[in-house]
């Protein structure tokens, strides 16, 4: 007698997302080197590294002339991404292109929009192919200027709320990519209502509120993780994918730094 079905195998892949966030200027050498030790330890696996924001040492106002030195190791050690943080951030156009011009790797804000003619020198998402799967990565971040405050007035660029905004953006992304995450730096509050109220996202990369998070927080499909402050630590979030199967998401943290006394 036949068999009324032929099993057909699963395809199942495995990617890995190292992340940090609000570095402050604090990532040591020997900080950068346990990454690197990191990425190598993956043994060429498929991975982005992505950063949450506030990785500068420049407050909201202040600018280095010469940008940020960070920018330069990060760039070195392959980050895929990062989204913009409020130290990031700068209400003058120039200041703005000033404080992340030494990044060579995308800097994204979904929920920016420039006046008049300023240049955004942002991008609202970006998506990778990780080993072959397609991953889309979305930045949002703290509204620092809303079109309600007086120093709108003098403003290049003001902010839309970063949940609606989500909102808006996910449904368009989702259908094109197998990975949804979320690259934000709004804080863990808002990174909760973002989980709550925007289906459609697997993934929230999170920073802003420097929190730990020893292992993901799952609020309905999406997966919530952060990695404190002042590179103390770094995640690592391994997703398994399988065919008609809702991602497996398993995170942990790991240090950046010997145990303090």
């Amino acid at each position: 007698m036949l068999p009324t079905s032929v099993p057909v195998d699963t395809v199942r892949k495995t990617i890995h997302i190292l992340h940090t966030n609000d570095f402050h200027n604090a990532l040591s050498d020997a900080g950068a080197e346990r990454l690197r030790e990191a990425i190598a330890g993956l043994g060429g696996a498929p991975h982005l590294l992505l950063d949450a924001g506030d990785a500068i040492r420049s407050g909201n106002v202040g600018v280095n002339p010469f940008g940020e030195p960070i920018l330069d190791r990060m760039s070195e050690l392959g980050y895929h991404a990062m989204t913009m943080g409020n130290r990031e951030f700068h209400f003058l156009a120039g200041a703005l292109e000033t404080k992340i011009n030494r990044a060579r790797f995308p800097v994204l804000c979904a929920n920016v929009r420039a006046r008049q003619k300023a240049p955004l020198p942002v991008r609202p998402s970006c998506d990778f192919d990780v080993g072959g799967v397609r991953v889309t990565v979305l930045g949002v971040t703290v509204p620092m200027i809303t079109e309600r405050m007086k120093v709108a007035a003098v403003s290049a660029f003001v902010f839309d709320d970063p949940v609606t905004t989500a909102a808006g953006r996910v449904p368009e992304l989702r259908p094109g990519c197998d990975l949804l995450v979320a690259l934000t730096h709004i804080g863990l509050r808002e990174d909760q209502r973002l989980a709550q109220t925007v289906p459609g996202i697997d993934l929230i990369v999170g920073g802003h509120s420097h929190v730990n998070l020893p292992t993901p927080e799952r609020i309905g499909d999406a997966h919530i993780v952060q990695a404190g402050w002042h590179a103390r630590h770094y995640g690592h979030v391994t997703v398994t994918l399988e065919d008609d199967q809702p991602p497996r998401i398993d995170g942990a943290l790991h240090p950046l730094q010997e145990k303090r006394r």
